[in-house]
């Protein structure tokens, strides 16, 4: 399995082989090869900032002479005007990472932002804003990073590190009490210790896992705020809760407010707006 640092150094050399190709034909072409230069990050919107780690790493990966000055870290508070950070050396250099570099903090940047949005949403509650797995192919450690940056919490983050039965796992596996006890018994033969995590879309099927047991969290798909409140005044201390399925920036406080542990929302990641910036020779 590859460390967090090593998805990141491949997805960057994908990035630059999928942009740059056989030449920068534009750059090369105008730029006198030892010609040096100086560009600043220009933030153009108010949001919180997230990537600038990442960037860095962009800029050393392809030209370790690059020299960067943060002048905004990661999980500032960001307005229009803002200057971020100061990147000085090779021209060429600073031209070729642009995009790159902006194409990722404007992504990561954004997802900062929505999660700071909804997290500041439920403060007071106790419940907590968990992402999904409905991330960029490729780009997951770093959205991710953006959530935790944004004040959010990481759920899972693939199908290695926890188990979650959800809908269609249950009906192959012929029922809720199948899927938990093939679950214990693939854990036990396998010697993992991961955390059990089940889906419910009703309460016949909450009745069944509280009568089966052997889980730590219970996630109630697509419940409404009035159910949601019963299905809590029956699980509340025995196990974690999580609310997820269409929970929205207008309801998100309504479900905090039902006693929820988790609140799972797609939107941190699936269909986010970029943070409006770019990069500008100074």
């Amino acid at each position: 399995m590859y460390t967090v640092d090593e998805l990141e150094d491949r997805l960057i050399d994908l990035a630059f082989a999928e942009d740059i190709g056989d030449g920068d034909h534009t750059t090369l072409c105008c730029i006198p090869e030892n010609a040096m230069g100086k560009s600043h990050l220009l933030i153009k919107e108010d949001g919180i900032l997230a990537g600038i780690e990442v960037a860095k790493k962009v800029f050393s990966r392809f030209d370790p002479t690059l020299k960067v000055e943060v002048l905004l870290g990661d999980g500032s508070r960001v307005k229009k005007g803002d200057i971020a950070m100061i990147v000085s050396g090779k021209t060429r250099s600073l031209l070729q990472t642009e995009r790159l570099m902006l194409n990722i903090m404007q992504r990561m940047s954004g997802i900062a932002t929505t999660t700071d949005k909804y997290v500041k949403l439920i403060e007071g509650t106790g419940a907590r804003v968990l992402d999904t797995r409905k991330t960029t192919p490729g780009m997951r450690m770093l959205e991710k990073q953006a959530v935790k940056i944004g004040g959010g919490v990481n759920h899972r983050i693939g199908l290695f590190d926890m188990i979650l039965l959800k809908d269609n796992h249950i009906d192959f596996a012929g029922g809720i009490s199948n899927a938990i006890n093939r679950c214990h018994e693939y854990l036990k033969e396998k010697s993992l210790d991961l955390k059990i995590e089940i889906e419910v879309r009703n309460f016949d099927e909450l009745k069944q896992v509280m009568e089966c047991g052997g889980i730590d969290r219970i996630m109630l798909d697509n419940f409404s705020v009035e159910d949601t409140r019963k299905a809590v005044n029956i699980v509340a201390g025995k196990y974690e809760i999580e609310s997820s399925g269409g929970i929205t920036a207008d309801t998100i406080r309504s479900y905090a407010e039902c006693g929820v542990d988790f609140i799972s929302v797609g939107a941190l990641t699936h269909s986010v707006k970029g943070l409006d910036m770019s990069f500008k020779a100074c």
